[in-house]
């Protein structure tokens, strides 16, 4: 067939937060939903809101979801009623006093402040600039700390949540220009403007994102309910697929696994129905992991597509049970960027181009605007001549919607702009979303029997297991799990009670706890999110009633490396 149509492109942006809450007393142990929620998911939409030609498929993670409702909730009721704010740092930005400059809560608080791109964020702004560097100079002079004082706290809390504002709104809002030109000394009315701007950005993202979809603008997509890795769920061994040497838990699987499966996958539903207002055609399975299983799971419930990295496709062509149909694409270089079914599913399985992907989050925050998204359409454009099937070709750009941008100079700004702008009017290549391309253009999938198990990250599950921390991990949340089970069968509770065991559970399972155990990573993540992870797992044993193991009061992973980008990403194939 001859190429005379425009070949489909296809940006997908995953959104996604753990739950940083204790559920028990919906304290949030870590600010990052809400700074988020304020930079990244605001302007994300924004910018599809100014390029309404553009178009995008955006995920949701149902966790996330319910975490913005609180936070947009808990802002508006102590605006309103002066109702606790029950996340310390955010609460500080109206707290009437900080604590006494000297003291070890307010050195504490002063560092939180800090947590930002140093370049990008905090440089950026002279005044933060100068802030910072006085609190820097702390770590060799910690007693200069009781030379400051409390207006110097406030100072530094504003402009902290000023860096994390979204650069949309930064240009367009005056009550932000207000606050950023008066530098210092800020008064408790600006505190609570401030605040007052913060409510009103969380407050927006699901009704802009959910009026985006009506008018066909994005397509909407969810992960399951708490984020789990779900073929690890189903199966342990099935990490061997991709890794015939991993190192396992001692745990030989997860108990009953395939039913928490599903109840992730219907809890999600219906978080994503109650705030979105519709069922969602497509699923990105957490870290884009998949098995034959899991695409059985996901088909069974009238999911029409899912995807994941190219990484999987690759081991999948190398696998035996798919040699002739590998060797007719290689002989024939046909396109592999393509609609795929497995195992006799019905559910279309699209591969993320991993090359194009990790130019965004790894390479182009350096580079002027202009060459970045001039050197990408160049890649993108490539692929679509070599490409010899128009009908069938979509090329896919799938990352995370959040942790690039703060890279970039001015949050991406300039980059998604032009990125928009360009797509939109290109002569060779049209932005569309999984599910208008499979009702318009009516591919036909390649049917191959069997997709080696992985994930977008290397296309295996390393990220996730094999590690011993990872491994210990899995250990710790199974014999949770054969408690929980044990509990359920020796005493009733309550619907309530129940209800808030599977849901502490479900926290429990989700995926970035394991993400971030391992000697490789930054030790002050780790520590955060293993202390996050191993009270998550306290909390349940506390809702079934039962001791808690000694060993969740010890620390089991340290961390220590210094990966690329913090961490927080990763690229899709193995160095």
């Amino acid at each position: 067939m001859v190429n005379h149509g425009k070949t489909k492109v296809v940006f997908l942006w995953h959104m996604h937060q753990p739950d940083y809450r204790d559920i028990v007393t919906g304290e949030y142990y870590f600010p990052w939903t809400y700074l988020h929620a304020i930079k990244d998911y605001v302007d994300m939409a924004a910018h599809l809101e100014e390029q309404p030609a553009a178009k995008a498929v955006v995920n949701f993670a149902p966790i996330l979801l319910e975490q913005l409702d609180d936070y947009a909730q808990q802002i508006a009721a102590y605006l309103t009623k002066g109702d606790k704010i029950k996340d310390a740092v955010l609460a500080s930005l109206v707290e009437p006093v900080m604590p006494a400059p000297g003291s070890m809560a307010y050195s504490d608080l002063l560092k939180k402040y800090l947590r930002a791109n140093r370049e990008r964020m905090i440089d950026r702004f002279p005044i933060f600039k100068e802030l910072a560097d006085i609190v820097d100079s702390l770590n060799e002079k910690p007693f200069l700390t009781r030379y400051l004082n409390e207006q110097f706290a406030v100072d530094l809390c504003v402009w902290y949540h000023l860096s994390w504002l979204a650069e949309i709104p930064r240009r367009t809002d005056p009550r932000i220009k207000k606050l950023q030109d008066k530098e210092r000394n800020f008064s408790m009315a600006d505190r609570r403007e401030l605040l007052a701007i913060i409510g009103e950005l969380v407050a927006s993202i699901g009704p802009r994102y959910r009026k985006l979809a009506e008018r066909g603008q994005i397509e909407l997509c969810m992960s399951p309910y708490a984020h789990p890795i779900v073929p690890l769920l189903l199966d342990l061994n099935s990490a061997k697929q991709a890794m015939p040497d991993v190192q396992l838990p001692n745990a030989d699987f997860y108990p009953d696994g395939r039913n928490r499966a599903r109840w992730h996958l219907h809890e999600g539903l219906k978080v994503f129905e109650h705030y979105f207002g519709i069922r969602p055609k497509g699923c990105w399975a957490s870290e884009g992991a998949l098995s034959d299983e899991t695409l059985a799971l996901l088909s069974a419930e009238k999911f029409d597509w899912a995807a994941t990295g190219d990484s999987v496709l690759h081991n999948s062509l190398r696998a035996p049970e798919n040699h002739t149909i590998a060797t007719e694409l290689y002989s024939k270089q046909e396109s592999l960027h393509r609609a795929y079914t497995f195992h006799n599913t019905k559910i279309k399985t699209f591969f993320r181009d991993d090359g194009l992907s990790d130019l965004i989050g790894f390479k182009y925050a350096t580079w002027h605007s202009d060459d970045a998204v001039g050197d990408l359409l160049n890649h993108i454009v490539n692929i679509a001549k070599h490409s010899k099937d128009t009908k069938n070709t979509v090329i896919s750009v799938i990352m995370d919607g959040e942790n690039a941008w703060e890279y970039f100079p001015e949050n991406a700004y300039h980059f998604l702009h032009n990125l928009y702008e360009r797509l939109s009017n290109h002569p060779q290549l049209e932005l569309t979303t999984y599910s208008e391309f499979l009702d318009q253009q009516k591919p036909l999938p390649l049917a191959m029997p069997h997709l080696v198990a992985g994930s977008w990250v290397y296309g295996t599950f390393s990220t996730w297991i094999g590690d011993k921390d990872k491994n210990r991990g899995w250990d710790m949340l199974c014999d949770a799990k054969q408690q929980v089970d044990l509990a359920l069968s020796k005493r009733s509770f309550s619907p309530a009670q129940l209800a808030q065991i599977e849901k502490q559970l479900a926290l429990c399972e989700g995926s970035d706890w394991f993400w971030w155990f391992g000697d490789y990573n930054p030790a002050q993540s780790v520590s955060d999110f293993e202390y996050l992870f191993r009270r998550h797992l306290i909390n349940l044993y506390t809702l079934i009633d039962q001791p808690t193991p000694a060993y969740l009061h010890q620390v089991m992973s340290v961390g220590g490396g210094d990966p690329a980008s913090g961490g927080v990403m990763r690229q899709g194939h193995a160095n």
